[in-house]
């Protein structure tokens, strides 16, 4: 899948001025199954006509940049995915292209006909332009369904509407996945999702603070060693202590036990971590500084916590991992000690 920052790169040129596109058009925040289902009818039709599947979204979420632009930041929706995993997840369900436009004030103020004008057609060439049938395009949001067929109608493209798509009756949503998340319902988020949510990105390095922190803890001899991942919403839509799984450190997925949000206590700048502790570390790797790694957050244990002291701190995460083992045992197979 070929990624375009911006509609002026020359090879989008190039396609507008040749073949064109079928098009979709959304944020696709988490890719959820209704996504999945859209993205397989849009890649079809593209098929069928001889078109490249093309995805336009958009960075910042225009429900960002709104609230930001009104000093009401609660406003913003909790962000479900990183770009990151947007993009592996477009690129899985097969799409040809995607072309991520910056949300900024001059976007939000074209109006409806100039948005397909601009965009749509000079910019992308699209032949095909599918959407959801709540789609709402322009400045004021005043573009719709109607609209927009009216408009493909005039300027040469055809226009289609997905209705909702419904799992055991209930509609998915980019909202429901968020409602899931924000419960700890990770078996209901996964069933939107069709698959584990996850988190992915390189290891950075942190603190250290979790091999100190397990000095004195029995068994321990490493301490809490920590992957660190940056989450780069100051919102995510999933946050506490979860038993997860890590993919990117060897042949095998690894059991875990880790931390998303801001660290209370230990860290005020706000910046939202995903630390995560392996039940066993891979013979023969020292460090995983670099590497990319994907993180499934399978179960939810608890909330963060603010703790007194790092004695206290340092009981918490004792009992975290005494939890994730419980429940990896509960699945069927107790998770390795580590070596």
């Amino acid at each position: 899948m070929r990624i375009h920052r911006g509609i002026h790169h020359r090879e989008l040129r190039e396609l507008a001025g040749t073949g064109g596109c079928a098009l979709t058009i959304g944020n696709f925040d988490g890719v959820h199954r209704g996504h999945q289902a859209m993205l397989a009818l849009l890649t079809n039709e593209a098929r069928h006509r001889g078109l490249p599947s093309c995805v336009l979204t958009f960075e910042p979420h225009p429900r960002d940049f709104f609230a930001a632009r009104s000093g009401r930041a609660a406003l913003a929706p909790a962000r479900i995915a990183t770009l990151r995993d947007k993009l592996a997840e477009l690129r899985r369900c097969g799409i040809d292209r995607t072309v991520v436009l910056r949300f900024d004030a001059r976007l939000a103020a074209l109006a409806p006909d100039a948005f397909v004008e601009q965009v749509l057609v000079a910019g992308l060439g699209a032949r095909y332009v599918l959407v959801g049938d709540d789609f709402r395009y322009g400045a004021a949001r005043a573009g719709d369904y109607a609209a927009l067929d009216a408009a493909g109608e005039r300027l040469g493209f055809d226009v289609a509407r997905m209705l909702s798509y419904e799992v055991h009756g209930e509609r998915v949503s980019s909202s429901a996945v968020r409602a899931a998340l924000a419960a700890g319902d990770m078996a209901r988020a996964a069933a939107l999702l069709g698959r584990p949510y996850a988190i992915s990105g390189h290891v950075v390095h942190g603190a250290r603070l979790g091999r100190r922190l397990g000095e004195s803890a029995p068994g321990a001899a490493d301490g809490f060693r920590t992957l660190n991942l940056r989450f780069a919403h100051r919102q995510p839509a999933a946050g506490g202590i979860f038993v997860v799984r890590t993919h990117g450190l060897g042949e095998r997925a690894l059991p875990g036990v880790a931390n998303l949000g801001v660290r209370p206590g230990l860290d005020d700048s706000g910046r939202v971590l995903l630390e995560v502790h392996c039940l066993e570390w891979p013979a023969g790797l020292a460090e995983a500084y670099g590497r990319v790694v994907q993180v499934e957050l399978l179960h939810k244990l608890r909330d963060e916590r603010r703790y007194p002291d790092l004695a206290a701190l340092r009981a918490g995460i004792a009992a975290d991992v005494a939890q994730a083992r419980q429940w990896w045992a509960a699945q069927g197979g107790a998770a390795p000690l580590r070596r």
